[in-house]
């Protein structure tokens, strides 16, 4: 349980509890459920995020016009979703030729939402890492200028870095904004053993709630560097880490740590 900001689980080896940080999944059929059943876990779901799209008044002000670039870097659904709701509101053709580079293969199928996905040119990391997708968007960069969709309140200062070392054509156009969700309800009244935390403004959430939050017990995992940085720039233990090679999603990286976890009983 957490009181003024403090977890009083002070147990390290015992796995009973699960937060995760986003959405429960529309399906029952989600890993995590299974996951769950495996290692007769409690999974609870609360976003510690809400997004909201900026408007294309708001867009506009960025001086950014869209169709004078030829590939998109997305590194999660959001992205996807107000890319494409910039583009219709609007009125911006995408050009069958653009090439699009994600994060994951996951964030790469979403795609399939809004183009013909085996007509385009979509291109992913190979184990869910800037690195990753780095190596790949180095064989397609030659004359291409990129667009680099993201937060109002959150770019990846890697991907930027990266993009001005290779000396390429870019722009970071913000397209949507995070706001912190009041998470005192959820995190007052009930103790969790881990928490699972996607972007740094999940992590910001938890302390704008919690300023005073300790851990005392309570093992914190992460999805993305930048999500890792925050978790740790906050004077927090981050205990699981994704994507990694092995365990290139949260879910992966749950189940390494839940099995380890039973292997030392």
């Amino acid at each position: 349980m957490v009181k003024n900001g403090v977890n009083t689980n002070n147990s390290k080896s015992m796995v009973k509890s699960i937060l995760i940080t986003q959405p429960r999944p529309d399906t029952e059929k989600s890993p995590y459920f299974e996951l769950a059943k495996k290692y007769d876990v409690a999974l609870d779901f609360h976003p510690f995020i809400r997004v909201e799209g900026i408007s294309a008044k708001e867009f506009r002000k960025q001086k950014i016009e869209i169709s004078g670039y030829t590939a998109v870097i997305f590194t999660s659904r959001n992205a996807i979703d107000h890319f494409f709701r910039m583009c219709e509101e609007m009125k911006v053709s995408i050009s069958q030729d653009t090439k699009y580079f994600c994060i994951t293969e996951s964030v790469a199928l979403y795609l399939q939402k809004f183009i013909l996905y085996r007509k385009r040119k979509v291109f992913y990391g190979a184990d869910g890492t800037n690195k990753s997708m780095f190596d790949v968007i180095n064989k397609h960069k030659e004359n291409e200028r990129f667009l680099y969709p993201c937060s109002e309140n959150q770019q990846d200062n890697e991907i930027v870095n990266w993009l001005k070392q290779n000396n390429c054509g870019f722009a970071t156009p913000f397209m949507y904004r995070t706001i912190s969700n009041d998470v005192r309800e959820i995190l007052g009244g009930k103790s969790y053993d881990i928490i699972c935390f996607f972007t740094p403004s999940g992590v910001k959430s938890l302390l704008d709630s919690f300023p005073q939050f300790s851990q005392n017990g309570t093992r914190l995992g992460a999805f993305g560097n930048n999500t890792s940085k925050a978790i740790e720039q906050a004077g927090l233990t981050l205990d699981i880490k994704a994507p990694q090679p092995q365990a290139p999603s949260m879910v992966a990286a749950l189940e390494q740590y839940l099995s380890s976890v039973i292997r030392k009983k």
